[in-house]
């Protein structure tokens, strides 16, 4: 019989952590999220992360500019955070809107406020094992393999996916813990046959139905991060249902 890995249960328990940690330290940690125009799926994320500082007992800002902003209204606003001592982390909602250098505006927070992990130096750190803050997906995905009791060590990992958000530093993460890693991506020949090398396999894509039960070999644990819409408009990964 499968065994589940149920990431609701365990965000509960770490949230319920972080909750007692922060009462008991009599420190408030401040999260500031900026979000440029009304785009409808930053906007779900953003009212996410504010409920989750909410249950996790921490304080949390929330700033909308307007789409049609530019590159110095949103760097001017971060530099200001920057010197705020009541904000630890410092998150801008991406995608910004077309007319935005989003590089230069990444490149712009303080690298120790920099919740998303996404500043040159701590995507450095990440790479040389020596991070002081991991993004929050790949970081969720090793919790989710430890809570499960599954050792990552002399396992071979295969992440399809290459982006800086999660199929780049997963991998990094994982070869650190000693797994055996290849990365897979739209232009990898013959899917299939990587996947079921599989000892552990993490799709991160963003493609319906890329991955099927045929592409899984007996045993394998599989971690689906990916955000899709299925044809009556629910939230899906990239895995077919019967992979599960």
């Amino acid at each position: 019989m499968a065994q589940i890995l149920d990431g609701k249960a365990l965000s509960a328990k770490i949230k319920e952590d972080l909750a007692l940690r922060a009462g008991q330290s009599g420190i408030t940690p401040g999260l500031a999220v900026i979000l440029v125009g009304e785009d409808p799926a930053s906007r779900i994320y953003v009212n996410s992360k504010r409920k989750d500082c909410e249950e996790c007992g921490f304080y949390s800002e929330e700033y909308t500019l307007p789409a049609e902003s530019g590159q110095q209204d949103l760097l001017d606003l971060i530099d200001v955070l920057n010197g705020r001592e009541d904000i630890d982390g410092i998150l801008c909602q991406l995608p910004l809107p077309p007319q935005f250098d989003t590089q230069q505006v990444l490149t712009a927070i303080d690298p120790m406020k920099d919740v998303d992990c996404f500043h040159p130096v701590n995507v450095g750190r990440l790479m040389t094992g020596n991070a002081y803050l991991r993004p929050c997906t790949p970081a969720g995905i090793m919790e989710l393999l430890k809570e499960g009791g599954i050792s990552v060590s002399g396992k071979h990992c295969v992440i399809l996916g290459r982006s800086n958000i999660v199929g780049k530093p997963t991998a990094m993460l994982m070869l650190q813990e000693d797994a055996t890693v290849t990365i897979c991506h739209s232009k990898t020949p013959d899917l299939a046959q990587y996947c079921l090398q599989a000892d552990i396999l993490v799709s991160a894509v963003g493609r319906r139905g890329l991955v099927t039960s045929d592409m899984i070999r007996e045993g394998a644990v599989v971690v689906d991060v990916a955000m899709n819409r299925d044809e009556n408009g629910k939230l899906c990964g990239d895995c077919c249902r019967d992979v599960y």
